[in-house]
């Protein structure tokens, strides 16, 4: 299959990279000892420190309105700090607002935290921090605290024994939806990070003077409606994102949902016949009291029933199960009589359905009085930190974040919002297969990863739910029925759960999908594709994400993914950025596709958007430091990534989770902002066989301005495609181009004489290269800048970027040459004429043995199998039926 990615001239098929690379090793191994990491820390641009959180607290949730003024959460401080830092909060930046010039000269760097009093405060030289909302405090009449949910009988989860992860306490993304067409009026939407899960709604409005208030009065938790009851409630809100169509989506970080532990496979329990050290903690979802398994395990190996103690895998993230009963309107059974303490009280009547936790929630009209929610089942089931959904309103980025997660996409057949009824949504879920060949050990500061896509499967988000809705009435007493000697009624002794445990262990959870299911899929979808297994097991993938990845090669190493963002209505070019707020475990061992050096400050990778919204290559960008750093180096340096948030003059927003730790001399949090490189770039673009195209060569931005430049952009491979011409943008005054005999470069050197290029410009044209297709094939665009110069005449410090040429195959018929009407690397289109129809499967099917086809296999390789054969005809028949 030709395709338009920069990692290699012919992208390999589905079948070949799952060859490489299927089901676990069985063994996980050690991480690299941490040491001092080439290129660690460093940044790719400039970096500069906008605040300092409280003592304790996260920077999570940034948002930044329509008129630049931003603001984020205080999560979780320390109490001790003084008010209103003690208590989480939403609060925004006083007397400021961002430029939007994409130059970091807008605010002055606030210095580090260097005393007590200023390690206890929220700290910036762009303005004071204002408190617009804090958890906890009353709302509708003094009936609800905000953040808090509560029980059908409106009684706040809080009042109930067990954990919750600090109902009021964690906020975190924040999102505005306006009301008023200036954008100072509208609904401020956040979530707040419990189990289970919250998200309010509080009314702001923006004064003449650009001061921000919040109507608590009229302050809403919409998680304590019936609407959302319906759907399940939600689950341990993170980060989220604001819809191009206009909404507040939520993401639910499921930690709860790993079926096996690290980097195990269900193969690997199936294989050697136990799940000891390798099961995962949502196997253990609806038994009473789930997160005592832990301890649990200590007292099974005193007994002599397990030879030691092992670590499951998000068994800790439990705590909040029953309490999310009591939320859907369980009796609150297993609950003491002063509601100390659980027991272990089966809950029968009502109880959570696991595969309703771990999605993106988008809230539709958000205006109304009770908002309607959706939950985008058919996206997959993660520990969701964040999704980005692109310009074309199809292609959605999300990350998962924890040990062995990994980034994900899904592609939708048509625009999200087209949909007019959501259940009828549908699409295709993608996880990530890491190309990268380092030929040993590397530092992740100078190691792109390039990454392929392998297909899980594809549905609708209504059946997605009706597989969901399957295990609806599973309850805890289920887990001691179908797992021990136990019937409805009995006593649950200490013996029954531990009977009950160890089967689990053994065989895993016969309550939910199986080992054997999932191991059955995976087999199938070898055999068959991703389209071929059995309508039974379709459910896989979308229900059982990570199992489904992972046994199907898929490389699952990140470790804490916790942001991902570009520009609002992103386009091809534009760039997504990946934040990895921890670069170790097994993204540093010797095991699996991803074998770096250790770098515990994390890394924020950037990748651009290809024609069709793919993404094929992650850039390092910032690199945090090593925690063997000391002071000198980490002070400045962007530590734990945790969201990012692109603002539109292309400047993002980093979030620091770092807890304190080592390396610095300060325990605190900070936002930065990271203001990339100028880039210098030419299109990628595919064009046809003795065709030509137009690929433009633009710089990303000009902060400082522009007095001129002069770029050299060669053809990497002359056989494939040369440059014919060059045209330059009228107003850029002095210009001269010099074109090779071959065509094989040119040279363009320009000036801005009058002054027409405005400082803080984006995407500015420097020319227009006229490239003909001379053979199939692919080639780069090479860039390289020699000289660039801001209006002030010092250089602009810019990085070139390389374009992929593809020039399709030569003409079947005799007429026009075939075209690729979707971008997708195929060109189903062979008479021509711009789209696909019965023409083009005669015209294949009578020159199936012809030179035009034979000798341009990739071209026509529509089963992606790796050579040509009639069941090509038959899928390409498929396609237009």
């Amino acid at each position: 299959m030709v395709d338009l990615t920069r990692r290699s001239l012919m992208a390999t098929s589905t079948a070949a990279a799952l060859g490489a690379s299927v089901a676990g090793t069985g063994v996980v191994s050690a991480e690299v000892v941490e040491s001092d990491t080439p290129g660690a820390p460093s940044v790719k641009g400039e970096l500069k420190r906008f605040s300092t959180t409280a003592f304790g607290a996260e920077v999570t949730g940034p948002f930044v309105f329509e008129d630049g003024s931003v603001l984020y959460s205080l999560q979780h401080p320390e109490g001790s700090n003084p008010e209103p830092f003690g208590r989480a909060a939403v609060g925004y930046f006083s007397g400021f607002t961002f430029e939007f010039d994409g130059n970091n000269d807008d605010f002055d760097e606030v210095g580090i935290p260097d005393t007590k009093e200023k390690q206890r405060r929220v700290r910036s030289n762009a303005g004071n921090y204002e408190v617009l909302i804090q958890g906890r405090e009353p709302i509708q009449d003094g009936n609800e605290r905000l953040g808090v949910p509560q029980t059908p009988d409106s009684e706040g989860l809080t009042e109930f024994a067990g954990s919750s992860g600090g109902y009021g306490g964690n906020p975190d993304c924040n999102q505005f939806v306006p009301t008023d067409e200036d954008g100072t009026e509208g609904y401020l939407f956040t979530n707040w990070e419990n189990y289970p899960g919250a998200i309010s709604r509080v009314p702001l409005s923006q004064d003449e003077n650009g001061e921000w208030s919040a109507d608590t009065s009229e302050a809403l938790n919409v998680v304590n409606t019936d609407a959302f009851r319906d759907i399940g409630g939600t689950w341990v809100n993170c980060y989220g994102d604001l819809s191009p169509w206009g909404t507040m989506i939520s993401a639910e970080e499921n930690y709860s949902h790993p079926r096996v532990s690290y980097g195990y496979t269900v193969s690997d329990i199936v294989d050697s016949g136990t799940g000891v050290g390798k099961i995962g903690g949502c196997q253990f979802w609806n038994r009473p009291n789930a997160t005592e398994i832990g301890p649990a395990l200590e007292d099974y190996v005193e007994d002599g029933d397990l030879e030691e103690t092992f670590t499951i895998q998000g068994y800790w993230s439990q705590g909040g199960i029953e309490k999310a009963a009591y939320y859907l309107g369980a009796e609150p059974v297993d609950q003491n009589s002063g509601r100390t303490s659980n027991n272990t009280d089966p809950i029968e009547d009502v109880f959570p359905n696991p595969y309703r936790y771990g999605y993106f929630v988008d809230i539709r009209d958000p205006a109304a009085e009770e908002p309607t929610p959706m939950k985008y089942w058919v996206m997959g089931r993660a520990a969701w930190e964040a999704p980005d959904i692109q310009g074309d309103r199809k292609t959605v980025y999300g990350c998962s974040d924890g040990d062995n997660k990994g980034i994900y996409k899904f592609v939708a057949d048509e625009p999200i919002d087209s949909y007019e009824n959501t259940d009828d949504i549908a699409g295709t879920l993608y996880a990530p297969k890491i190309s990268t060949d380092t030929n040993g050990r590397a530092s992740p500061a100078e190691t792109p990863l390039d990454v392929e896509w392998l297909k899980l499967g594809h549905a609708t988000n209504g059946e997605v739910d009706s597989w969901i809705a399957e295990y609806d009435d599973v309850t805890q007493g289920d887990y001691l029925s179908a797992h021990a000697d136990w019937e409805e009624g009995d006593d649950v002794t200490d013996e029954i759960l531990k009977q009950a445990d160890l089967e689990v262990i053994e065989n895993g959870n016969r309550n939910y999908i199986t080992n054997e299911e999932i191991v059955e899929w995976a087999r199938q979808y070898e055999e068959e594709g991703p389209d071929g297994v059995d309508e039974d097991l379709r459910k896989v993938p979308f229900l059982e994400t990570r199992a489904a990845a992972k046994e199907i090669g898929a490389s699952l190493e990140f470790n804490k993914a916790e942001g991902v963002d570009s520009v609002d209505d992103s386009q091809p070019g534009d760039l997504v950025y990946f934040g990895i707020s921890e670069f170790n475990d097994a993204l540093a061992d010797d095991e699996g596709d991803i074998q770096l050096d250790r770098v515990d400050g994390g890394v924020v990778y950037r990748a651009e958007l290809e024609p069709n919204y793919n993404v094929s290559r992650l850039e390092p960008v910032i690199v945090g430091p090593d925690f063997t750093d000391g002071p000198q180096d980490a002070d400045d340096a962007l530590r734990n990534i945790d969201n990012v948030y692109t603002m539109r003059d292309g400047r993002v927003l980093c979030c620091e989770d770092g807890f304190g730790g080592p390396a610095r001399s300060y325990p605190n949090d900070g936002l930065y902002v990271f203001q990339p490189n100028v880039m210098v770039d030419v299109d990628s673009m595919a064009v046809g066989y003795g065709q030509t195209g137009e690929a433009m060569l633009t710089a990303s931005a000009l902060p400082t301005g522009f007095a001129g430049a002069e770029v050299t952009v060669s053809v990497t491979n002359p056989e494939v495609a040369s440059i014919t011409g060059v045209e330059f943008a009228a107003d850029l005054g002095l210009t001269e181009s010099s074109l090779s005999n071959d065509g094989s470069s040119v040279t363009i050197r320009v000036a801005d004489t009058d002054r027409n290029v405005d400082a803080g410009g984006r995407d500015i044209p420097l020319a227009a290269l006229t490239v003909r297709g001379d053979s199939t094939g692919t080639t780069d665009l090479q860039v390289a800048v020699g000289q660039m110069d801001d209006e002030g005449g010092d250089p602009i410090d810019a990085e070139a970027r390389s374009g992929v040429l593809v020039t399709g195959p030569p003409t079947v018929t005799g007429g026009s040459a075939p075209t690729d009407p979707d971008g997708d690397g195929f060109y189903e289109d062979l008479n021509g004429n711009g789209r696909l129809d019965y023409e083009d499967i005669e015209i294949l099917f009578n020159n199936f043995d012809a030179d035009s086809v034979t000798m341009n296999e990739s071209a026509y390789d529509f089963n992606e199998n790796g050579q040509l054969d009639f069941d090509d005809i038959v899928d390409l028949y498929q396609e237009v039926n």
